[in-house]
């Protein structure tokens, strides 16, 4: 401009008018990752509001006393690991999650490999059949298990009986019991593991598998050799959400046992509960419910290691 000054347009040495550079936020507001956290922050508000505000706040409530008027550090840490129900707990949670987790990956890969070896209709029909125990709410689902373990008016003691054979107090012996949950939770579960590696299946190349003919290769070592390999990641990250989810499942066990007999039956979840809110000491619930973090950070640790490894063995 005529005049020297500072405006949107300037001019240059021959005397040509050119656009002056966009300012620091013109070109931050431009940005296509700054587009993209806009749109994504009402997400991460609720996300915040919901899940890390809520933990935050269990973590300091792990540290006051019963009354939660005085800080006192670990001590509630310090009584759960004396006592020797808590280590019932501990181990109980690991059976059952661990259990629970292996049953689920193992059948659900069975009935993915017979899924994608039915074609055209029949396979959706039964797809959708075997996603049925998934989609009834885990609450009602449980109660009619609960039915066919009640003690009275079993369906499966009735069975047992045509047979001559006596009763089984399924809900009233400790191992037992503890089967009982982990069969429910099976049932619950596999057909997310199903529905998981039915879709990494559908992805591993038919060229593998015709070259693995040439080769002649049995079906055993296809499987072993091109399937497993190629669905190694979906299987880890699979596991690794559905011990997450398994840690803290609560429906099942406070439905069907409560934690009997005899607290055999307890997990972190039904525990926290009983501890925090039946009996009112929500502190010691919190640091009942934090003893989950340490567990599945370290499984989160090594299976996310292996599969940040796999990976980078493939992109090499």
């Amino acid at each position: 401009m005529a005049d020297g000054s500072t405006g949107a347009v300037g001019v240059l040495g021959s005397g040509r008018p050119v656009a002056a550079r966009p300012g620091g936020m013109q070109r931050f507001a431009r940005r296509r990752s700054t587009i993209g956290f806009l749109l994504a922050l009402p997400l991460i508000l609720l996300i915040g509001g919901l899940v890390v505000y809520p933990a935050i706040y269990a973590v300091w409530l792990s540290l006051l006393n019963k009354q939660m008027t005085k800080f006192v550090g670990l001590a509630n840490f310090r009584y759960l690991m004396q006592r020797d129900t808590f280590h019932l707990v501990i181990f109980q949670s690991c059976l059952f999650a661990i259990t629970a987790v292996f049953f689920k990956a193992l059948i659900g890969l069975i009935l993915a490999h017979l899924m994608h070896n039915i074609s055209g209709r029949s396979q959706r029909i039964w797809r959708g059949l075997l996603l049925v125990p998934w989609v009834i709410p885990e609450a009602l689902s449980t109660l009619t298990w609960w039915w066919m373990f009640d003690p009275s008016y079993s369906s499966f003691n009735w069975i047992l009986n045509q047979f001559g054979i006596a009763s089984v107090p399924w809900l009233g012996v400790g191992w037992i019991a503890r089967f009982c949950t982990i069969l429910v939770n099976v049932w619950y579960g596999t057909p997310f593991f199903m529905i998981m590696y039915l879709a990494a299946l559908k992805s591993v190349p038919d060229q593998l598998y015709e070259a693995a003919s040439i080769d002649g290769a049995s079906a055993w070592q296809k499987l072993r050799f091109v399937t497993l390999p190629m669905m190694r990641n979906i299987i880890s990250i699979t596991v690794l959400f559905s011990l997450i989810v398994t840690f803290g499942d609560f429906d099942i066990v406070r439905i069907l046992t409560n934690g009997g007999p005899l607290d055999m039956t307890h997990v972190f979840a039904t525990y926290a509960f009983q501890v925090g809110i039946q009996s009112g000491d929500i502190p010691l619930g919190a640091a009942v419910s934090l003893f989950m973090v340490p567990i599945l950070a370290v499984g989160a640790f090594f299976i996310l290691r292996g599969v940040t490894r796999r990976t980078q063995e493939m992109g090499a």
